[in-house]
């Protein structure tokens, strides 16, 4: 299916990597954070960061395993590659704020 893949869900999917990459960092901080301060707060950002890393990953696994679901329109091809850099964008500010 990889073959099958168009330029646009291969920039989602290297998109999606990034996110993986940035969400695993943050998950750790907060991680840590929740076990040093016990906030309901940090648990709770763990907890989100957690779940979007777990979207992400599947996200790739899909674009591999399942392309064809994206191949057949190139415009929606490019909207998931959008949509997945608007997600990198902002957690690339997120992480930056976060581990500063």
């Amino acid at each position: 299916m990889a073959g099958l893949m168009g330029p646009w869900l291969l920039v989602a999917t290297v998109l999606s990597g990034a996110n993986v990459v940035l969400l695993a960092v943050l998950t750790g901080v907060w991680v840590r954070n929740y076990r040093t301060f016990g906030s309901e707060m940090t648990a709770g950002l763990a907890a989100f960061a957690a779940a979007m890393l777990l979207e992400n990953a599947l996200a790739i696994y899909f674009f591999f395993s399942t392309g064809m679901l994206y191949v057949g329109d190139p415009a929606v091809q490019q909207a998931v590659a959008a949509l997945r850099a608007l997600q990198t964008v902002a957690l690339v500010f997120l992480t930056y704020v976060t581990v500063k």
